[in-house]
Parts: structure tokens; C-alpha cells; sequence
């Protein structure tokens, strides 16, 4: 087994490597501005005279483009390395910022903002994900859920500063200025990043009977399994109900349940911390309790919270807005940690990059479907209240997948 090196940033590799979770936080504030998109939404919608359909174009566009640069990112982790895949995704980042910020239609900001924006985190997501996935073979989910705690908390941040910028310059001059700040963070906290050294462990840890067992499934092996499945379906249609409850947080605040439009600015970011928490709190979950009972738990909480919402549409009710969307952000939370914590408990880590670049494209299948279903109800019906109804029907039938397909780890099935 391969000697570790004596010392991390000047600490024995132990504690060490929780700087490389604390830098994956601040690059996952950096590149998780895109949650604060409900706030950009109804300006946008003002100064190009459109609809809430085409004001979802460009998020739509980014959320798509960053789940599917994910597979194709992944297989370059080992060859190229997590720090230089870092700098030259948070220099993409910004140049979509920047792009958007040069807009002159809903299309030309879906092109830049979306389209490159969207790559660029694709590239970034991954790595601080990987070097925490391999860094923490002990602590994997919470591990994970920590460094990516920082993509949902980044609208704490940015939707309240955002919406102060927006009424002071207009909303395309504020892309500016996020994505300097966001390169700014990603290069700098990307550099130190590197895998730990082959064969490394924690002192003192015992590895599982199947990891010890040495066996990793490649891609082509993954999907051939129900758990690979299973969990794609699920993580599916978590982020469906997610990322839709992220695109339309704002606008319902003020066109269903009649709030301010800074009260609703404000809750965007109060529902950020629960985006953020969800991440560490079901990965933990999933190091104690299992995938199963896990996906289950999250998936049956966004079923009622849908129902909720549903059944409280058109009350002038906060508190009904606010717990259903601060339950739906901190489920979404939890996938972001859940599937990736059971990609690597699954599958092994030696093919990490690729098979969670592969299961990470339900995520983008889940951002257009989820918003699409969004736009185009409320551009149907005139309320975006008649979206709730089938997202908790999808939640329930994921109750159900995640019973008869997440079970334990699929090594043994290798052949």
C-alpha cells in the first residue's frame, strides 16, 4: 500500500484532507449562483417582454448543458487531474456570465449564460466531488454532501445580492458581476485540489467486504444492474421537483401566496440553507441507514410537500409557500449527495468519474422536464399552483422504484 505524503497544507493527511471539502464548498458557492435564477426571472421577463416559458430558457439550457458535460468531464478526472480541470472550468463559468451579460434576447442569453455557463460547471462540479469521493472512503457521503453543501447554499448569497443589483444596474449588467467573482473563487480554490495517492486510506479504517474485495464496476458494467436504474429513476425525478421548485421559488411567492417581491428575494436565499444542509444530512443518512430507506424518506417527503403546496395554493398562506418549498429544496439537497455517495458505494471508485458522470444525467433530464412542466402549465392554466398535483404523483411512483430497485451494492453481481 502506497505511503501517504507526511502532511496536507502542513496537517497529517487525516485532517488535511478537510481543506480539500472546505475548498470544494467555496467553489461549489462559486458555480451554485444559478439557483438564485428565480430572481433574474420576472426582471428578464420585463426587459425582453416575454413569457414565463421563455424566461426559463436559459436555465433550462444551463441546468442541461451541466449535467450532460458531466460523462463526458468524468472520464478526463484521471487523465488531466482535478486542479487544471478546475481553473479551465471556472474560466468557462465566467465567460458565460459575462456572455449573458452582453444579451440582447431570451435567446442569445440561453446561447452564452446557458450554453457555455452550463459547460463550464459541468467541468467544475465534478472534480471537488471526486478528490472528496476519494479522500474520504471512511466519511463518503458526508464527505461529499459537505463539499457540495456550498452549490446549494450559494443563493443565501447571491439571490439577495443579486436582486439589490438587479434594481440598481438591470439584470444583465449583474451577470457581470457574478461571473468575475465566480472565477475569482473557483481558480483560486482549484489549484491546491489532487487525488490522494493510490492505495491511500485512513489510518485506523477497515474497508467493507466489497470494497476490500478490489471490485470496481466500469460503465458499461454499471448500467447493465437495477440499482444503476433504479437510482437514475429516482435521482430523476428528486431533481425534477427540485430544480422546478428552484426555477419558479420567486415567481410563486408573489403570484400565488401574494408575497413582496424582496420578501420572496429573501426566501430564496432562506431556502438556499435548506438546499445546503440537505446534502451532509442525507449523506449521513445514506453512510448510516442505506440507499433504500434513504431515497425512500426524501422522496416521500416531496410527495407531501407537493401535496401541500397544492392544497394550499391560492390561500394567501407564507407559511404553506414556505415549508412545502424549503421541504423540496432540502429533498433536491439530499440528492445531490445521495447519488453520488451510492454511485461510489455501488459501483467502486476506480470508474468514479465516468459512472457518475452517467447517472448525473438524470439530473439534467430532470432540470428540463421539472421546468418545462413549470413554464408550460403556467402559461396553460395561469397558475403555476396545477404543477404540484403531478409532481407528487411522480414522487409517489418514486417511492415505489426506490423500494423494489435501490437495494445493496451491486459488486456481487459483477458477470
Amino acid at each position: 500500500m502506497a505511503a501517504p505524503p507526511p502532511t496536507l497544507f502542513g496537517m497529517a493527511p487525516e485532517r488535511g484532507r478537510w481543506v480539500y471539502v472546505a475548498l470544494g464548498l467555496v467553489m461549489n458557492l462559486a458555480i451554485g449562483s444559478i439557483y438564485a435564477w428565480s430572481v433574474f426571472r420576472k426582471p428578464l421577463e420585463a426587459f425582453f417582454s416575454v413569457g414565463a416559458t421563455e424566461s426559463l430558457l436559459p436555465f433550462i439550457v444551463f441546468l442541461a448543458l451541466f449535467a450532460f458535460t458531466m460523462p463526458v468531464v468524468g472520464g478526463l478526472l484521471d487523465r488531466y487531474g482535478p486542479r487544471l480541470l478546475s481553473v479551465a472550468g471556472g474560466l468557462i463559468v465566467g465567460a458565460g456570465w459575462l456572455l449573458g451579460s452582453q444579451s440582447t434576447s431570451m435567446t442569445m442569453l440561453a446561447l452564452g449564460y446557458g450554453l457555455v455557463g452550463g459547460i463550464g460547471v459541468g467541468i467544475v462540479y465534478n472534480c471537488p466531488i471526486a478528490v472528496a469521493a476519494r479522500w474520504f472512503p471512511d466519511r463518503r457521503g458526508f464527505a461529499v454532501g459537505a463539499a457540495v453543501l456550498g452549490f446549494g447554499l450559494s443563493p443565501l448569497l447571491t439571490a439577495p445580492l443579486a436582486n439589490a443589483l438587479i434594481a440598481s444596474v438591470g439584470p444583465l449588467a449583474t451577470m457581470a458581476y457574478v461571473g468575475v467573482v465566480a472565477v475569482v473563487a473557483i481558480v483560486v480554490c482549484g489549484l491546491p485540489l489532487r487525488f490522494p495517492p493510490a492505495g491511500w486510506a485512513p489510518a485506523g479504517w477497515a474497508p467493507s467486504a466489497a470494497a476490500a474485495a478490489g471490485v470496481d464496476l466500469t460503465r458499461s458494467e454499471m448500467v447493465r444492474t437495477r440499482q444503476f436504474w433504479g437510482l437514475w429513476l429516482c435521482f430523476f425525478i428528486g431533481t425534477l421537483a427540485g430544480l422546478m421548485a428552484i426555477g419558479i421559488a420567486a415567481p410563486v411567492g408573489q403570484e400565488v401566496f401574494l408575497l413582496a417581491p424582496a420578501t420572496a428575494a429573501a426566501l430564496v436565499g432562506v431556502f438556499a440553507v435548506f438546499n445546503g444542509v440537505g446534502r451532509p444530512i442525507f449523506g449521513a443518512l445514506v453512510d448510516r441507514l442505506g440507499t433504500r430507506t434513504t431515497a425512500v424518506a426524501n422522496l416521500g417527503l416531496i410527495a407531501l410537500a407537493a401535496l401541500l403546496l397544492w392544497a394550499g395554493s391560492g390561500t394567501s398562506a407564507p407559511a404553506v409557500y414556505v415549508v412545502g418549498f424549503a421541504a423540496l429544496w432540502l429533498c433536491l439537497g439530499g440528492w445531490l449527495a445521495i447519488a453520488p455517495a451510492c454511485t461510489a458505494a455501488y459501483c467502486g471508485t476506480k470508474h468514479y468519474g465516468p459512472n457518475y458522470g452517467l447517472v448525473f444525467t438524470a439530473y439534467g433530464v430532470g432540470a428540463i422536464a421539472g421546468n418545462l412542466l413549470a413554464g408550460s402549465l403556467r402559461d396553460l392554466v395561469g397558475s403555476y399552483a396545477a404543477v404540484f398535483l403531478p409532481v407528487a404523483a411522480l414522487a409517489a411512483a418514486g417511492v415505489a422504484a426506490a423500494y423494489l430497485f435501490l437495494g445493496p451494492p451491486v459488486l456481487a453481481e459483477r458477470g
